[in-house]
This record gives structure tokens, C-alpha cells and sequence, in this order.
């Protein structure tokens, strides 16, 4: 018989770290659009950028991002193997909510609602930074709740 240890032993896993240096590119690129809010044109297309790589984390995994893939191909041969990984599900749950709030003010952008690109970069840019400075990823959070609201049922 399977449990659930045994299942999550074989979900997929992420580095912490990377999911840090993730969220830091992230919020290089919704300060971006936060300063390019005079050019709305070219806000929405770098909000566009951000929501395309929630996407990508939400259907493939946070490990196949490209922000990811800078993560193992520069950072990570430099620091070396993480002392341990994390369940992957928690952050792949986050990468949803990330493509939600910037994936909405993309469409609310693009159909003539000039407020909803900057307001949802400094959502998202207020979770991004939670998450690179101090490893609060507020998505995870969610997913955890989540998690024990249903269980408790």
C-alpha cells in the first residue's frame, strides 16, 4: 500500500535557493514595469514577460523557468549542492497565483485599464520581495493553508 510519505517522497523537488533567486529576477522585472509606467505600452509587454514565466512555472514546474535555468547554470555551480530540497507542489502553487495577478493585469492592460498593470506589478513585486529577502513566499503560504483546510475536513 502507497501513502502519502511515500508519495511525497517522489514528487518533485526544488532548491530553496533557487526559488530565492527566482523571486530576485522577479522583482527586477516588476520594478521594471513599475518604472516604466510612463510607457504603458512597455510596461504591459514587461508584465507580459513575468506572467509568461508564471505560466511556464505553473504547467512545467518552478524548476523550468528560465529564471530557473539561470538559477542552475550560473548560481548554483558556484554555491554548490543544497543541503536539502523542498517539495516542488507548494511552489508550483505559487507560480499559479504569481500568473493570476499578472496574467490579469496584462488582460486588464491590454483592454484599456491603464491602473491595472501597476497595480498588479507592485502585488506581485511586494510578494516577489518577501520571498528573495527574507524566504517568505506568500503562494507556498497559501498552499499550506490550503492543504490543512482540507484536511481538517
Amino acid at each position: 500500500m502507497t501513502t502519502s510519505s511515500d508519495l511525497r517522497d517522489l514528487a518533485p523537488t526544488v532548491d530553496p535557493r533557487g526559488q530565492r533567486v527566482v523571486a530576485a529576477l522577479n522583482l527586477v522585472l516588476l520594478a521594471a514595469v513599475l518604472l516604466l509606467g510612463e510607457v504603458p505600452a512597455a510596461a504591459t509587454a514587461v508584465l507580459a514577460v513575468t506572467a509568461a514565466g508564471f505560466a511556464l512555472g505553473t504547467v512545467a514546474g518552478p524548476g523550468r523557468t528560465w529564471q530557473a535555468w539561470l538559477f542552475r547554470t550560473l548560481v548554483r555551480p558556484r554555491i554548490g549542492p543544497p543541503a536539502e530540497l523542498e517539495d516542488a507542489r507548494p511552489p508550483r502553487f505559487a507560480q499559479l497565483v504569481g500568473l493570476v495577478i499578472t496574467g490579469l493585469g496584462v488582460l486588464l492592460g491590454v483592454a484599456g485599464v491603464a491602473a491595472a498593470v501597476p497595480v498588479a506589478a507592485a502585488v506581485a513585486l511586494v510578494a516577489a520581495f518577501l520571498n528573495a529577502v527574507f524566504g517568505l513566499c506568500l503562494g507556498c503560504e497559501m498552499y499550506a493553508l490550503g492543504v490543512r483546510l482540507r484536511a481538517a475536513r
